[in-house]
């Protein structure tokens, strides 16, 4: 049975990708660059850092990404703090309650930085029901590369084939099988023009996923 579960936190806990759009053109606008829909959306699961490398670099900008992050990161600071409207994903409280109810521990994994993870979890409540957190702004490499998951898995406490990966980014799903994890890919209206063919399994609801479904998981596995 699997015994830990990690979660990728925007996309699948909570949507905060208007805000994170809504901050990056704000930041393009800030240093005149013209980002298209492609490249942006190739950024997805991406840490913030890694997504301001590759600016700088794709558009010769005479900046350091650091510069790039932080005008980011305020301009993303005052839409969260602004915006009264933010609420879960439908139905991920449920399954968080209901897999830490049953004694799965839960770990998340998340390219946001560190203060943004910070943030949704003070205004969610959401410490009491999670093991450990990690950021991916934190590490060496960012998704797609498989670090962030290996770790996690090492903060949960259990063998990679022990835990399963919830993700909405191809970038995210791509890392979680690098790792040799179970993947499970979330597929939500929020998410828009990622490729799951890599992921062990595609969802809809969360409720297909209830702990007492898991078991039907993981003789797919075996």
């Amino acid at each position: 049975m699997f015994k830990a579960v990690l979660f990728d936190m925007d996309g699948v806990i909570v949507d905060t990708e208007p805000l994170h759009h809504s901050a990056y053109h704000q930041m393009f606008n800030d240093v005149n660059i013209d980002v298209s829909d492609d490249l942006y959306a190739s950024f997805t699961g991406q840490s913030t850092f890694s997504i301001c490398e590759q600016l700088v670099s794709h558009f010769n900008l005479p900046l350091s990404p650091h510069t790039l992050v932080d005008i980011k990161r305020d301009r993303f600071k005052y839409l969260f703090d602004n915006d009264k409207s933010l609420a879960l994903i439908d139905g991920v409280l449920e399954i968080i309650k209901d897999y830490h109810s049953n004694g799965m521990t839960l770990v998340i994994a998340s390219s946001a930085s560190m203060d943004n993870i910070n943030r949704i979890f003070k205004r969610f409540d959401l410490d009491q029901f999670f093991k450990a957190k990690i950021s991916g702004a934190d590490l060496e490499a960012s998704k797609p590369h498989p670090e962030i998951f290996i770790k996690a898995a090492e903060l949960a406490e259990h063998e990679p084939n022990e835990c399963f990966v919830i993700e909405d980014s191809s970038n995210g799903v791509i890392a979680a099988k690098a790792a040799e994890i179970y993947c499970i890919a979330f597929d939500s209206p929020h998410s828009v023009g990622q490729d799951y063919s890599k992921a062990d399994t595609i969802i809809e609801s969360f409720s297909e996923i209830s702990y007492t479904n898991l078991e039907g998981l993981l003789s797919e596995v075996n």
